[in-house]
């Protein structure tokens, strides 16, 4: 319908000063939320598929589910206090002051990361102020929130086929809370590895290194599988976990492509660089497995693209592409030897029931990532990226860049193990970390009431008088044909 001032006029939205302010850029904020829902597609569906896939079929829905719970139950949190936590104003040199990301005045205004001001040594001069990219706060929120939930499914990896689900509930906002937010304030938010200059620039620290050793670490405290689910765990659909992984490589485009927080030239070599580690880790961990099992592993290459694109995070914008190739290398290499060599000659990693091997992937491919980006960090591609000037790599003169990589993995690693056992030894004051042996044995159905396949005739037998199937555990009674719901 036309108005008074003519047929072609805009509404308040589109307006410039209203809906359109002066410093918002359409192209950064559509690339910006777009990386973000690469991201957020990467947990859901991505992980959900293929940890519903990979793990034996009694444990589909249990596995699907614990990700799923935590993609959702880390919205709330995120939003409510642990945004702020991570990126909001200092309270202490490790951790940001809590606080709701909830009012318009807040998620409308033009997006400021970190909300502190870097400063040279004499704590008088600006080295990097605050960036304020062009797109407003409620997109840097998004972005950062799919950050924080695949860090919480990657950890639960370590724990499927066997924690209480209960107990999961309880330990994901208690671990946002006291390990992630820290680490991701020490290292994004302006901590004081942000300032001494440790680079990560998409999280090979702040979610796989923490999420592969609290994974380990929880794993240690629930405990272990079933032995029968121990000795003999195969995946109840490859075709579907090849699936889910393929979401997650495509996925990472917006993980690392989006950390420039504009879609500038850095961001375009952030995910070229991906491609080209993963791509390379994947062949080198086939290659491996076909020289030494004399076997092409599905499994394997998938576990070889993850430590290729976990590998190549801390230093996607950052390093050149035949750096890219070397970090390929050594990540297809690294990950397969302490998995399949040291994995079955150390007593502790015995001992710990790692169920995906999130150890390998994320914490050893993680650290491996940090350190080869101390080494092949390349000076004029940090001045687009770092907020402490001259950095650069050991290969271009900086040796102190690579004891700053080693120094900041410590203090994650230090971290995640100290509270992560805090945290569960709190949750299992309120409830079992592990579930109890008849549940083991069953499995979903005895868990959450449902199974994952409808398999003709899967644990049923046909009642030709009633003309329908029903299991062991129907009664008479309870029996009805094909197709009627029962009351339960």
């Amino acid at each position: 319908m036309a108005s008074p001032d003519g047929p072609f006029n805009m509404s308040a939205a589109y307006t410039p000063g209203l809906g359109v302010p002066p410093w918002l850029n359409k192209g950064d904020n559509a690339w910006q939320m777009v990386a973000a829902t690469l991201v957020g597609l990467q947990s859901v569906p991505g992980l959900v598929i293929l940890y519903g896939s990979i793990v034996k079929k009694k444990w589909a829905v249990n596995s699907a589910f614990m990700a799923l719970y935590a993609f959702a139950a880390v919205w709330l949190c995120w939003v409510t206090w642990a945004y702020k936590m991570s990126f909001g104003e200092k309270l202490v040199p490790f951790w940001g002051k809590a606080g709701h990301t909830l009012g318009q005045g807040f998620l409308l205004g033009q997006a400021g990361l970190p909300a502190t001001t870097h400063y040279y040594h004499n704590g008088v001069s600006v080295e990097t102020a605050e960036i304020t990219p062009f797109y407003p706060m409620a997109s840097m929120v998004y972005f950062q929130c799919v950050f924080a939930a695949i860090t919480l499914i990657l950890l639960a990896g370590s724990l499927l086929g066997r924690m209480n689900f209960k107990a999961w509930m309880v330990f994901v906002p208690l671990w946002l809370t006291f390990s992630y937010t820290i680490g991701a304030f020490s290292i994004w938010g302006g901590g004081f590895l942000f300032h001494w200059g440790v680079i990560d620039y998409s999280g090979g620290y702040v979610i796989h290194l923490s999420s592969g050793v609290a994974g380990f670490t929880a794993a240690y405290w629930v405990g272990p599988r079933s032995t029968k689910d121990r000795e003999r765990f195969p995946p109840n659909n490859v075709l579907l976990m090849l699936t889910g992984a393929g979401i997650l490589w495509m996925g990472w485009a917006g993980f690392n492509g989006g950390d420039p927080h504009t879609a500038n030239i850095d961001s375009s070599i952030a995910v070229l660089n991906t491609n080209i580690c993963a791509a390379t880790s994947l062949l080198v961990w086939t290659c491996l497995d076909v020289n030494f099992f004399k076997k092409p592993s599905v499994i394997g290459a998938v576990q070889g693209m993850i430590t290729g694109l976990v590998c190549i995070t801390p230093g996607a914008g950052l390093v050149q592409g035949w750096a890219a190739i070397v970090m390929g290398i050594l990540s297809g290499s690294i990950p397969w030897f302490t998995m399949m060599v040291v994995h079955k000659r150390s007593r502790l990693l015995q001992q710990v029931d790692d169920t995906l091997g999130v150890f390998h992937t994320h914490a050893v491919a993680g650290f491996l990532g940090g350190a080869t980006t101390g080494l092949f960090a390349e000076p004029s591609l940090c001045t687009l990226f770092l907020p402490v000037t001259n950095s650069s790599g050991a290969f271009y003169g900086s040796g102190i860049q690579f004891a700053k990589q080693v120094g900041g993995a410590l203090f994650i690693i230090c971290w995640n193990v100290v509270v992560t056992s805090l945290v569960c030894l709190v949750v299992r004051l309120v409830v079992p970390l592990r579930m109890p042996d008849d549940e083991l044995a069953i499995g979903d159905d005895a868990v959450h009431g449902e199974e994952a396949y409808a398999l003709w005739g899967d644990g049923e037998k046909y009642d030709s008088t009633k003309h329908g199937w029903y299991s062991d555990n129907d009664t008479q009674h309870d029996r009805a044909p094909s197709g009627v719901t029962q009351n339960v």
